[in-house]
């Protein structure tokens, strides 16, 4: 019988996110998923999508520490920056 591997696996499983990360989504494990959710309600909450262009972010002294000192990025970029902060 050959073994079916889960492929949502790894994004379920809770990882504990960096200092950086920490100060935008809590300290708590979560899972990529979940800190994808919390990142988006930190920006909404702060106001720091663009209006011009959604796509872009804005980032204020917390989410800049995420996105290496970057003062705006691409939300794509960003999510990704996010994902290399989880241990």
């Amino acid at each position: 019988m050959k073994h079916r591997r889960n492929p949502r696996s790894k994004f379920w499983k809770p990882l504990t996110p960096s200092a950086k990360l920490a100060a935008v989504v809590g300290s708590g494990p979560v899972a990529r998923t979940e800190m994808i959710s919390k990142l988006w309600k930190y920006i909404r909450r702060h106001k720091l999508q663009s209006r011009s262009n959604p796509r872009m972010i804005k980032a204020d002294t917390a989410l800049s520490a995420v996105c290496k000192g970057k003062s705006s990025v691409n939300m794509f970029e960003m999510t990704r920056m996010a994902h290399r902060q989880l241990a």
